[in-house]
């Protein structure tokens, strides 16, 4: 279809038609009423879904990869079962993009007859269907949000193209075994934490469809969380793994810059380079993250992608022999990060992981903020010195519009989400970005420093093992009000590992709206403001552990101690 003589609405009429004829009919569900805001519970009381397929789509990634490497469950059912579970899901909160049924069916009996011929898996993710952020290319399909050389996340201007060959990560998921099925929802442009674009539209939370399931890697989010998919992959350049992982209340890794190859995939502004984006896994189980890292690692992603990072998995690191082997560990604690103070439901989390942690034998002291919102306000300046002009070189091809907020309804520019569409007349020179970069290391300099520093009141010879703080200062905000990534996009400037875990939910009772404090700016008034715990009611209340540069095993392991230790107060 030719977009110099087809309208954007058209391209968009004709690409969600052909969306809806991929989806089997059998598989269409009666849906309930937008009234019913809480959707978790539909997948296995709709009736579409057997006995047997609730079961596998309910286990765990470690325990379906035995299952499906001795063949107990073939790769097929297994295939089938993630796939009705994700129509439902889309049924239910619109969070996917590409659908092809026949092709991962078919790549799942490949898988089955391997095995059965040879008595072995292809590799170590075999038969495990895996969801895809709508950035990675698989060759053949059609992707509305990209073409080979030009980038359009989001947007209707690549409606019609498809991808020449897979993205490195594609093809390392292939070797490995793995069964890509679907593709999931981002926001046009991708640099937004909320989900919604002109051609799919907007993605609820299934814990409440009336709040966002946050961004960009929302599809991904909305997704797992109705176990549609048993594990995903996002991207994340100022949050945007870890604030759908919290959002929908699931367990969410950004790794280190590199860690995870990007090559072949799709971004917006595409050359800047000073704080890039990173793939990661989003996930129902810690051993799903741990299991999908490995084998990715473990492929030598250095040999496929220039920019990847030449470090193996390291054993020694997973068992915290650098941090006392996970014994006795002391963790800094951010209960704000000094310009916002985050919403009630928010400090019980942290209150309750601190208190979980002693009383399993480690330590938590105070980290306190260090020009944490002059690193924030660097590293969106460097975002903002091309990003509009890289937008509208994309949205001009079809005349779509840009999307300058996510409510609702369309709002006044009063109502725009700071911060996430600066000025059309915003940039810097190349000299200003210069002194931009150089600001940003300067920090990161600071913050090693201080890391280093607190060895004198860790009393364990080390400085302290890690970070606990939150992912943002509210749990799912209502469409169009997460307006601060602030607490995620510190860690992407300072390119720390950030592990995202669930704690608790937001309940009416323990999490009543407190008396003003003295607000800490504009914005913590702001954030006061919309307070009510009857509007966030069943969010999902999550953390994040962050370490140091290219620590993921060790991340990964202690975000696993926590895990165990606020279960075990539970």
């Amino acid at each position: 279809m030719s977009t110099t003589t087809t309208t954007w609405q058209e391209l968009v009429t004709d690409k969600k038609r052909r969306q809806t004829e991929a989806i089997p009919k059998s598989w269409l569900i009666s849906t309930p009423p937008p009234s019913e805001l809480i959707v978790t519970g539909v997948p296995e009381a709709c009736g579409l879904l057997t006995e047997k397929e609730v079961l596998i789509t309910n286990t765990e990634v470690v325990l379906l990869l035995e299952k499906l490497a001795s063949a107990e469950w073939s790769s097929v059912e297994v295939t089938t079962a993630f796939y009705k579970r994700a129509i439902v899901a889309q049924q239910l909160v619109n969070c996917l993009t590409e659908i092809f049924v026949d092709r991962a069916l078919a790549r799942a009996r490949e898988l089955d007859d391997h095995l059965k011929l040879t008595g072995k898996v292809i590799g170590p993710l075999h038969g495990l269907p895996i969801s895809l952020k709508d950035q990675l290319r698989i060759k053949g399909l059609e992707t509305t949000m990209a073409l080979t050389g030009l980038v359009s996340p989001g947007y209707v201007s690549w409606i019609g193209k498809y991808a020449e060959k897979n993205s490195v990560l594609v093809d390392i998921l292939y070797e490995c075994g793995a069964n890509p099925f679907v593709q999931t929802n981002v926001p046009q442009t991708l640099m937004w934490p909320e989900t919604f674009n002109n051609v799919f539209g907007r993605t609820a939370n299934p814990h409440n469809r009336s709040l966002t399931s946050g961004g960009s890697s929302g599809g991904e989010g909305a997704l797992v969380a109705l176990r549609g998919s048993p594990i995903g992959i996002g991207s994340d350049i100022g949050g945007s793994i870890r604030i759908p992982a919290a959002f929908n209340g699931l367990y969410g890794l950004r790794p280190s810059y590199g860690r995870v190859p990007y090559a072949g995939a799709v971004n917006s502004m595409e050359g800047q380079d000073s704080v890039p984006s990173v793939f990661g896994p989003i996930c129902n189980s810690i051993g799903g993250v741990k299991t999908l890292m490995k084998a990715i690692i473990d492929s030598k992603p250095w040999l496929k992608d220039p920019l990847a990072v030449r470090k193996k998995w390291d054993e020694e690191d997973y068992s915290l022999a650098e941090h006392g082997h996970g014994k006795n560990l002391v963790f800094g604690i951010v209960w704000n990060n000094g310009h916002t103070v985050p919403h009630p439901p928010i400090i019980r989390a942290l209150e309750m992981t601190k208190a979980a942690l002693e009383a399993a034998g480690h330590k938590v002291i105070d980290w306190l903020p260090h020009r944490d919102k002059e690193l924030c306000d660097t590293v969106y300046a460097i975002w903002n010195a091309g990003c509009m002009q890289d937008f509208n070189s994309v949205t001009s091809l079809t005349g779509e519009p840009l999307i300058d907020n996510m409510l609702l309804e369309a709002a006044s520019s009063e109502a725009v989400v700071a911060g996430f569409r600066p000025p059309l007349n915003s940039g810097a020179t190349a000299f200003e970005l210069w002194q931009l970069q150089k600001t940003k290391l300067k920090l990161r300099q600071e913050y090693l420093d201080l890391w280093q520093e607190t060895s004198k009141m860790a009393g364990t010879g080390r400085p302290i093992d890690a970070i606990i703080s939150p992912v943002a200062p509210f749990t799912a905000t209502p469409h169009g009000l997460n307006k601060d990534a602030s607490y995620t996009s510190i860690f992407n400037a300072l390119d720390y590992p950030s592990f995202v875990f669930p704690v608790t939910r937001v309940d009416p009772v323990k999490d009543g709206k407190k008396p003003p404090h003295q607000f800490l700016s504009p914005e913590d008034e702001a954030n006061y403001s919309i307070y009510d715990p009857e509007t966030f009611l069943n969010a999902p209340v999550s953390l994040q552990l962050s370490g140091r540069t290219l620590e993921e095993e060790a991340v990964i392991a202690m975000t696993e101690i926590v895990d165990v230790a606020l279960k075990t107060q539970k």
